[in-house]
């Protein structure tokens, strides 16, 4: 499953370093980034404050949106 989130400003240089190791996910302009379920866990136990913009659903579109959609 893949999540949409964005990592607050003072939690940035943080979450970088995580990310690095836990997740093949994509980095967006304005801290925003598409992740693993398990980076989000590993940024979650180590602190990193984010907001949770999107879940990939059960199958593979993103909760609330249509196939081919912008999230």
């Amino acid at each position: 499953m893949r999540i949409a989130i964005q990592i607050s400003a003072a939690d940035d240089a943080k979450a970088w370093a995580i990310l690095q190791r836990h997740s093949p996910g994509m980095a967006l302009p304005g801290r925003t980034f598409v992740v693993s379920e398990s980076a989000v866990r590993a940024l979650h136990d180590a602190g990193v404050r984010y907001t949770e913009l999107s879940r990939e659903g059960a199958n593979g579109v993103a909760e609330g949106a249509l196939a081919g959609e912008r999230i």
